[in-house]
Formats: C-alpha cells, sequence, structure tokens
C-alpha cells in the first residue's frame, strides 16, 4: 500500500489551508459538506490523525469516525427530513477511494430519488452555507 500523503486534500483541510462548510468537530474528527454531493446535505467524516484508509488507521481512530458518521447521520435524517441514509467508505483505487485520506460519505436520502453520480456536479456556495446552516442546527 502507498504511503500517506500529508498534501491530500483532507489533510490541507485539516490544517485550515483549504477552506470547507464545517458542520461538526471534536478532539478527534471533522465534518464537512462534500463540495461535490450526491444528494443535499452529503457530508464527509475524517480522522484528525493522517490515515489513508481503514487499512492504515487503528480501530480505535476507526471508532472515532464511525461514532462522527453516526452523530452527523441522526442530525442529516432530521436536517433533511430524510427516508433514509447511505453510509459509503471506500479503500484503495481499486476499491473506489479516490481521496487518500481516510473518510466517510453520509447521504441523506429520500424515496425515489436516485444519488448524482460521483463528482458530476460543485454545488453553489450559498446552497452549501443553507445545508450547513441545518445540519448545524440539528446537530444542537
Amino acid at each position: 500500500m502507498p504511503a500517506y500523503d500529508p498534501n491530500n486534500i483532507f489533510a490541507k483541510i485539516l490544517r485550515g489551508e483549504f477552506p470547507c462548510h464545517k458542520v461538526y468537530e471534536d478532539e478527534h474528527v471533522l465534518a464537512f459538506l462534500d463540495i461535490m454531493p450526491r444528494a443535499p446535505g452529503h457530508t464527509l467524516v475524517i480522522p484528525k490523525v493522517p490515515a489513508r484508509n481503514i487499512l492504515d488507521v487503528t480501530p480505535d481512530g476507526y471508532a472515532h469516525v464511525a461514532r462522527g458518521a453516526h452523530k452527523i447521520a441522526a442530525a442529516a435524517m432530521k436536517a433533511f427530513h430524510a427516508d433514509g441514509i447511505t453510509v459509503q467508505q471506500f479503500n484503495e483505487a481499486a476499491g473506489g477511494q479516490v481521496v487518500f485520506h481516510l473518510h466517510m460519505h453520509v447521504m441523506p436520502r429520500h424515496d425515489g430519488i436516485a444519488l448524482l453520480p460521483p463528482a458530476s456536479r460543485k454545488e453553489d456556495i450559498e446552497v452549501l452555507e443553507d445545508n450547513a446552516t441545518k445540519l448545524i442546527a440539528a446537530l444542537g
């Protein structure tokens, strides 16, 4: 497995070198909106430790990410009046991973509405700001 790249986009977000629409943070994880969402409210939960994927993180580190995704999923159900939640996590290119910093996707779902294709469009900043406000309020 290739080594962790400290210059990946999520590492830059963690260092404050690249902006994000943060919705949640604790000592272990950061959660922010995906700028190319597959559904309104699509959120990414990442560990603050450098970890390429599930194969490169301690069990406790992965548990922190899972707990963060659980918290975001509950808030997203409320904030977006969702009928369900899709949680995805990919590992290495062959497994579908694109950004090589461990992350979980949390996507609110509505009956009869398909997910957009991955990376199909960049969301308007106003929509991201509104969705962040809704999630933050639901996390209350």
